[in-house]
């Protein structure tokens, strides 16, 4: 490596253009330095995705009103009132199940076993009031079945799991009227399955388990038979594993209402119903 430096003045005088007179610069070897070396770029920032957070189970169940502190209780309190006593017995148990409708929508329910008869109450949870009372008399119950849920081939809405239809006054099917007729109540049975939400909470969990519901109220038909046989009828209950037909093809009111989840009471936005 060469380096430019001035003449030593102490070295012997030369003339004013030689090479080593004053003021002019001399090319001489330096000592090697170290080799050049370029420029490191940083080192890569890697960039992380966004965590977005989503709504988990325990979120979702805030959203439902039956599930905020002491709301069953108070409504398991105050749903006996609609008990008569005379026509249907003392309450055995109490429970929070999902109906399923003729037309596939689901609908959240109270549904009280007595000694006499099955009530099936729709219950508003915001308001805390029992809307609307469905009185089904366990001697009139002649079939329960239990079974997956089963839907025609062509049928653009379907659902999965396990549910339990109760028939009674020995009619299996409603008529055409009613069967087409989404808002009909005249409908020989009452299809149940658990609530979406079942396990989502310990204390409520023993209110939704379908299979609990389903041996209770075997029991109670059996009992409701053998101590008020209706007359002129075959007394007794038939208990069948099989599918639960439920005859909806096109099911665009149920996709909406389901998907919505209108049939619970929720909060929805700033508003709740």
């Amino acid at each position: 490596m060469l380096q430019l430096r001035d003449a030593d003045e102490s070295g012997p005088a030369r003339g004013p253009g030689s090479p080593g007179s004053p003021g002019a610069a001399t090319l001489v070897p330096g000592a090697a330095g170290p080799p050049f070396e370029p420029a490191v770029p940083p080192a890569r920032q890697t960039l992380r995705p966004l965590s977005v957070r989503t709504a988990g189970r325990a979120g979702r169940l805030r959203q439902y009103f039956v599930f905020r502190p002491g709301t069953i209780e108070q409504a398991v309190s105050e749903i006996r009132v609609v008990v008569l006593p005379a026509e249907d017995g003392e309450v055995q148990s109490v429970w929070l199940l999902t109906e399923i409708d003729h037309w596939n929508n689901e609908k959240e329910r109270l549904v009280l076993i007595t000694d006499w008869s099955l009530l099936v109450c729709k219950y508003n949870f915001i308001s805390l009031q029992c809307q609307h009372v469905t009185r089904i008399a366990l001697s009139a119950v002649d079939t329960i079945s239990v079974g997956e849920f089963q839907f025609p081939p062509k049928s653009l809405n379907k659902r999965e799991g396990v549910g339990i239809r109760i028939q009674w006054d020995k009619q299996s099917r409603a008529s055409f009227i009613n069967r087409w007729n989404p808002w009909s109540t005249n409908i020989p049975y009452v299809t149940f399955t658990e609530h979406p939400m079942a396990d989502a909470d310990e204390k409520i969990s023993s209110l939704c388990r379908l299979e609990n519901f389903q041996t209770q109220l075997i029991q109670a038909v059996k009992k409701a038979h053998k101590e008020g046989p209706v007359p002129g009828s075959a007394n007794g209950v038939l208990v069948l594993e099989r599918p639960i037909l439920i005859e909806t093809y096109l099911g665009l009111m149920s996709f909406i209402n389901n998907e919505a989840k209108l049939g619970y009471s929720m909060t929805r936005g700033k508003i709740g119903f």
